[in-house]
């Protein structure tokens, strides 16, 4: 009899023991810290290549300092993106040209500057975008005089265009931009058109 006892309260332990557990694992299973935690929340995280190298032919159209010219150039400028649409860019831009009659002196033009870029990034082959940068416009004339000679100014460019993808990591550029320049006491609204190569690395 106290076998059989002992042997009634054993199983009765090993039972309320095994019930114990199934009810810890089936309140840790409904628990919501039990579930996988959702993915941190980020800013428009990338999927595109962080930097962009750009390079290619420029013309530009001046009217300053009393003298109207066009020139023909090279510029050159990198964006460093934070996001797919965001991005930093830094362009210099070269010309050389001559100004109109009667002067007909050899005129250049020098653009540096910065501000941001902003992409409509699509799968697709074609990708427009935008960008306004500020920096300082510089004109040099081959002939030097009380007004004509070498000036500077603070510069703004604004424009866009759209990059067409030739591979995965080159584009062909065409844009256009609004060139806006203070030289003396009057504000100068010229404009410039340029295509080129694009990489991203």
């Amino acid at each position: 009899m106290r076998k059989l006892l002992v042997l009634c309260g054993t199983i009765l332990c090993l039972t309320m023991t095994a019930a114990a557990q199934d009810a810890t694992a089936a309140f840790d299973a409904s628990s919501p810290a039990a579930e996988p935690g959702a993915p941190p929340i980020t800013f428009e995280p990338s999927d595109r290549a962080p930097w962009q190298l750009a390079f290619g032919y420029q013309y530009q159209h001046f009217k300053a300092l009393g003298q109207t010219f066009s020139d023909n150039g090279y510029n050159i400028g990198s964006t460093r993106y934070f996001t797919n649409s965001l991005g930093l860019e830094g362009i210099a831009a070269f010309g050389f040209g001559r100004t109109s009659a009667p002067l007909n002196i050899v005129a250049k033009s020098f653009f540096i500057g910065g501000g941001p870029h902003v992409t409509w990034h699509r799968a697709g082959r074609f990708e427009p975008w935008g960008h306004v940068l500020v920096g300082l416009e510089h004109f040099r004339f081959a002939q030097y005089s009380s007004t004509v000679g070498s000036n500077s100014s603070v510069g703004f460019m604004a424009g866009g265009g759209a990059d067409f993808r030739l591979f995965p990591r080159a584009y062909w550029r065409v844009q256009g931009d609004a060139i806006i320049s203070h030289f003396g006491s009057a504000t100068q609204a010229n404009y410039s058109f340029g295509t080129g190569m694009v990489l991203n690395f």
